[in-house]
């Protein structure tokens, strides 16, 4: 492998990162372009359908039952919202890391290792009023989640090694260390001869929101976490000194380093705060929904956030709707199996399709020009 192949594969990442990003909330952008992805996304999956067989009676109630699924009632909506809450958590993390011009994709390591170190503490303190418990939880969820990140982040400020890598590197390890600790005492549950850990105290599960109505309803804690998770990072994007000098980073490193900017810290300190939005991903999965960790908990969550920061466009704001809307194929795409009995790898299929077009927004502005504002079309031509 010749030297400017890793530069290349660098570019490449850079530029997939630099074409997601906008520098203020744009309507067209944020989510009218997503809306049509969305949409053209549905059209060809339902081809996808016919061509592998399935009936157009059978495709109408696929995309029925996933419109039910996911908002068809209050059930749904909340199962809906439920899984959106960590999603966006992560997502948040990796668009923040877009922001500095770094391609982390380490948010599924900093998930499981967050997690589980919500867990511990979530199991290891009998006694505690669940006004101290459950927070000491939910921030040691998201300090193991920001050191585990901040390792890629040193690693490419004092050696250079590319975050890419790095990242790869420490998902796989926190995976196995997952499993090793989920198979020894005292995390393991004990008489249980599978990788389980013990079960959270109740003074350490995130509140439901919607008990009183129905005990059944998971919806937690966790999307007012993510809602105001989304709130924070706009503010330090958009309002702090901090935050401008993560964009100029991402913009061009070469001048915010003749500007004075430390581009070292400060890729160090954008990966930490990823790692503990992702960390609390992690740590609010088990502690409002699962209760216990098991191998693979996350359930491939790090992995969507990077499809969610890019659909969101890198924007707090985008970041919640493109959440929301995972969320929502999360739930519909179950109810979709069991009404219509169409395979959950087709909402897979429509995901990835999503993230195509949107990918390509001049590919939905002139299949879609009448969508868009006639000023903003000329003046991108020009």
């Amino acid at each position: 492998m010749s030297e400017q192949e890793p530069q290349r594969e660098g570019w490449l990442a850079e530029d997939l990162v630099a074409r997601n990003l906008l520098s203020r909330f744009d309507l067209e952008d944020i989510v009218i372009v997503p809306i049509l992805a969305v949409v053209t996304a549905l059209i060809l999956g339902g081809l996808v359908m016919l061509a592998t067989g399935v009936t157009p009676h059978a495709i109408g109630q696929a995309y029925l039952a996933l419109v039910t699924g996911s908002v068809g009632s209050l059930g749904a909506i909340s199962e809906t919202l439920t899984a959106a809450a960590p999603v966006t958590l992560a997502a948040l993390g990796v668009a923040l890391g877009f922001r500095t011009g770094l391609f982390n994709i380490g948010a599924e390591g900093q998930i499981l290792l967050g997690g589980m170190a919500a867990v511990v503490v979530g199991f290891s303190l009998p006694g505690l009023p669940w006004f101290i418990h459950l927070p000491l939880a939910l921030i040691a969820g998201a300090l193991v989640g920001a050191a585990w990140a901040a390792v890629a982040g040193w690693l490419k400020a004092a050696t250079g090694a590319h975050e890419v890598i790095t990242t790869i590197m420490l998902n796989l390890i926190a995976s196995e260390l997952t499993g090793f600790l989920l198979r020894n005492p005292p995390i393991q549950k004990p008489g249980r001869p599978d990788p389980i850990s013990k079960s959270v105290l109740e003074s350490a599960v995130l509140p439901k929101l919607l008990a009183w109505y129905d005990p059944n309803l998971r919806l937690n804690l966790g999307i007012v976490l993510a809602v105001a998770a989304v709130g924070f990072v706009a503010w330090l994007l958009f309002r702090t000194t901090l935050g401008f000098e993560f964009r100029a980073t991402g913009l061009n490193p070469s001048a915010s380093r003749y500007a004075g900017m430390r581009s070292g810290l400060i890729v160090v300190v954008v990966m930490a705060i990823a790692g503990a939005l992702a960390g609390l991903a992690g740590a609010i999965q088990v502690l409002g929904v699962l209760g216990r960790a098991s191998p693979g908990f996350s359930g491939g969550v790090g992995f969507d956030a990077i499809a969610v920061a890019l659909l969101g466009r890198s924007h707090p704001v985008g970041v919640l709707v493109a959440g929301i809307l995972f969320g929502a194929l999360d739930a519909g795409g179950r109810q979709m199996q069991v009404m219509a009995g169409v395979r959950i790898d087709l909402i897979a299929i429509v995901q990835a399709l999503i993230i195509v077009f949107v990918a390509a927004p001049l590919l939905m502005r002139a299949v879609f020009p009448w969508a868009f504002s006639r000023r903003k079309a000329v003046g991108r031509a020009g």
